[in-house]
């Protein structure tokens, strides 16, 4: 029965409650009505709401960054999410608050009470429609705070010297249209602007957003316009733009010296050059896409440029080198100080090998193979040539003999004329053996001659292929420090 009594009790004191909430609600509903009607009988939102008109009003500004929406680098325009709050003292929304009982701020849509006409001065937007049309907070002292949103596009000037490693500054700058200083003032309620509910952007890091308040006198007037300039520092997100735009033209420049070592017979020298060129031209037209056309070069676009340039030059030097390559036998022959420097010194610092050579065979054994078959050659065609000397010599004392016989005693037959014939031949065959010799001679000569020209040409290529790798590591390194 105890029980039932002590929840009985409970359910009532319950329902008294909720009963008087809902008699408090109503009761402040109907002094916010009554607040209302006697604050806007007599009001206009069209004057300044000061009591002299001599008096400065203060309106106190904060700008919170809530995301970076665009950087439109090519444009030079920074489209930002912004919150942005006004705070000011009205003189004639006021009130007493123990009259309604208690009530301390009403919230009004803000077309129905002045509010500062503070714009961004450096706006690049072409809808320059009205602010958005949200709530303001009244408190009893006639203060009104005004939260609205806004999605703002500003000028920004662009600097691309260092991109993809750049790092930007853009101001936003707040003021009033139509009233100067002496009028309306602007006051900066924060050092910087606030970044607590700064949403984290793919491409850009923020390092601040410092605001400095300025006070200008403009040319047509002698009253002074104050304003408030936050600058957001921002800096670029790199990783992307080093994967997809700076390593690969990093691994393209370390291919093109490679043209140099490509055999002069494959035919693929001056297309690998031309292949290569071409696709760094794709590279640079997509970074013209999105940089400004200005006459600062980001620094990417003259990594480009100076190793494009030097892929030309190396594609005009192979041009050049194979044709000294393909010279052949009816060239001149090698001067005597292309011999001494290139054939002679060159070729062992940059281990170039004779045409047909390789590390496998070493030198000395093909030269001294070289060397037997040569002297093999002439050992034998002296040889040959004495022998048949001889044979002549012989010929030469039969036919006396032959002759002496054929006098004296009269003798003639087929002997005699077997043995002019055999004579006879000797000589053509000596003739014969002595011009292809002369022709074998001129022949390892003229062979000689191109072998040579060949050998300048590799040495040549090997030169070249170790001065542009030179050359394109330093301009990597170069690029890597300009950055860091």
């Amino acid at each position: 029965m105890k029980r039932n009594s002590l929840s009985f009790s409970i359910s009532l004191w319950l329902l008294f409650t909720a009963v008087m909430l809902q008699v408090v609600e109503s009761a402040k509903g109907k002094y916010a009505h009554m607040l209302f009607n006697e604050l806007f009988e007599d009001y206009s939102n069209a004057l300044r709401p000061v009591e002299d008109t001599d008096k400065v009003l203060n309106v106190t500004l904060q700008i919170t960054l809530s995301q970076i929406k665009d950087m439109d680098e090519r444009n030079q325009i920074l489209s930002a999410y912004l919150w942005i709050r006004q705070s000011w003292y009205d003189a004639y929304l006021r009130w007493d608050k123990d009259k309604y009982d208690g009530l301390d701020s009403i919230r009004i849509p803000s077309n129905l009470v002045w509010r500062p006409d503070i714009v961004l001065y450096n706006k690049a937007d072409d809808d320059f429609s009205e602010p958005v049309n949200t709530n303001v907070v009244l408190r009893y002292d006639g203060k009104i705070t005004w939260d609205a949103p806004a999605i703002t596009k500003s000028s920004c000037v662009v600097d691309v010297s260092y991109f993809p490693f750049d790092s930007q500054q853009c101001n936003l700058t707040f003021g009033s249209w139509t009233y100067n200083g002496n009028q309306v003032d602007i006051i900066n309620s924060l050092d910087s602007g606030d970044l607590s509910d700064f949403v984290e952007d793919v491409e850009w890091e923020i390092h601040g957003m410092p605001a400095v308040k300025n006070v200008i006198t403009y040319g047509c007037c002698s009253e002074p316009y104050p304003d408030v300039t936050f600058t957001l520092i921002l800096k670029r997100k790199s990783s992307f733009y080093i994967f997809n735009l700076l390593l690969p033209c990093i691994l393209i420049s370390f291919l093109a010296p490679l043209g140099f070592y490509l055999p002069a017979d494959s035919g693929e020298k001056v297309s690998l050059g031309v292949t290569v060129l071409l696709a760094l031209t794709v590279f640079q037209l997509m970074v013209a896409e999105i940089m400004p056309p200005s006459e600062n070069v980001p620094l990417i676009g003259k990594y480009y440029i100076a190793t494009m340039t030097m892929i030309t030059a190396s594609t005009a030097l192979t041009i050049i080198i194979m044709n000294l390559h393909h010279c052949g036998s009816e060239a001149k022959p090698v001067p005597q100080w292309a011999r001494v420097v290139i054939l002679d010194y060159m070729s062992k610092i940059f281990f170039v090998y004779d045409v047909g050579e390789n590390c496998t065979s070493p030198k000395r054994e093909k030269e001294e193979r070289k060397l037997e078959g040569d002297d093999g050659f002439q050992r034998r065609h002296k040889e040959l040539r004495g022998h048949l000397s001889n044979r002549n010599d012989d010929c030469d004392l039969k036919e006396k003999l032959n002759g002496n016989l054929s006098k004296s005693y009269g003798v003639h037959g087929e002997n005699v004329r077997e043995t002019v014939d055999c004579c006879s031949c000797y000589k053509m065959l000596i003739k014969n053996i002595e011009y292809i010799a002369n022709c074998v001679r001129d022949h390892k000569a003229n062979r000689a001659k191109g072998i040579e020209w060949k050998k300048v040409a590799k040495v040549m290529d090997r030169f070249f292929m170790w001065i542009f790798f030179i050359m394109v590591f330093f301009m990597s390194v170069l690029i890597i420090g300009k950055a860091a």
